[in-house]
């Protein structure tokens, strides 16, 4: 009698999954609590008439916030071509 065990799954390709998630989850993260940092810090400057240093926190948080969004569509496109 021969026994056959079948792996359901495979551990490597499960570990990267792993830990692929967790490395975009925290990147994803932090990249809109960037954001959403650039963009109140932006109104504080702006309220106090420091309209260069607040061009640029809005921009920081412009490019947090843009960076976020290609992240949501690269998730998408890997997900839909698989």
């Amino acid at each position: 009698m021969t026994v056959v065990l079948a792996s359901l799954v495979e551990g490597k390709e499960l570990l990267q999954t792993v830990v692929a998630a967790t490395v975009a989850g925290l990147g994803v993260t932090f990249a809109f609590s960037v954001a959403i940092w650039g963009f109140g810090r932006s109104v504080e400057l702006g309220t106090e008439d420091r309209r260069l240093a607040a061009g640029a926190a809005a921009a920081i948080g412009t490019l947090a916030l843009l960076l976020v969004l290609a992240a949501i569509v690269f998730g998408i496109v890997v997900m839909t071509h698989k």
